[in-house]
């Protein structure tokens, strides 16, 4: 389970991201300002940081410089009233990783910090093994047994992001949206299709398997 620490002085949407946050499977942290913040990854690991910019004591620029200068590479999801290219551009040359602009949509934010979260593992490891699976990032390329499978980019995405998460489902727009891109003109069927390729490539593969869980979507079961 990822653990997601969000920097809000306001305390009814600190309890809402919180709360959010906890339905969608993450756990969450919470501080009231950057300070407090620092005072808790002290203690705790954190995945990913959701933080507001305006907050007494240290805000959000201060804690994101304190940190990307202590070499902590954790993505920093910005959210904030201000929405000036001037204010998005300094928190961007400082280092946050994404910005939001309040009123935040929660399931919008939910979307990003999947994604974010998804390129951090893949830039820290771009490797998975499952049973005597290898799933290569780099390369597109599974390793079983000394065969190597190479895979279209859309079909090795899709594989590794449900092998990624074992047991969570994602339903067909998660996978769409974070896979082929929230503009894609592609429509769900194709996560179908995709899905059923990996199928057939895979069955009867003793390290994995792919769910239909019905009225939801799809989830990877490690088989060992």
């Amino acid at each position: 389970m990822f653990n997601i620490l969000v920097v809000e002085d306001d305390h009814t949407l600190r309890q809402l991201f919180c709360t959010v946050l906890t339905r969608n499977g993450y756990r969450a942290l919470s501080a009231e300002d950057g300070a407090d913040a620092l005072t808790l990854l002290d203690k705790e690991y954190i995945d990913l940081i959701i933080c507001d910019i305006m907050m007494p004591h240290m805000d959000g620029y201060e804690l994101t410089r304190i940190l990307r200068e202590a070499n902590f590479n954790l993505p920093i999801l910005m959210v904030t009233a201000k929405e000036s290219f001037t204010d998005k551009q300094k928190g961007y040359l400082i280092g946050i990783d994404d910005y939001m602009v309040k009123p935040i949509d929660v399931n919008e934010m939910i979307l990003r910090v999947s994604a974010l979260l998804r390129r951090a593992q893949i830039i820290n490891d771009r490797k998975i093994v499952c049973g005597n699976s290898l799933l290569e990032y780099d390369s597109l390329t599974v390793v079983q047994h000394d065969e190597r499978i190479i895979l279209p980019q859309k079909e090795f995405y899709l594989l590794y992001k449900l092998i990624s998460y074992p047991n969570k489902i994602f339903t067909k727009q998660q996978l769409m949206d974070e896979i082929w891109g929230m503009d894609t003109e592609s429509d769900e069927h194709t996560v179908v299709v995709h899905i059923n390729r990996l199928r057939e490539r895979f069955k009867g593969c003793p390290d994995f398997e792919i769910i239909t869980v019905r009225g939801l979507g799809y989830k990877a079961v490690k088989l060992v």
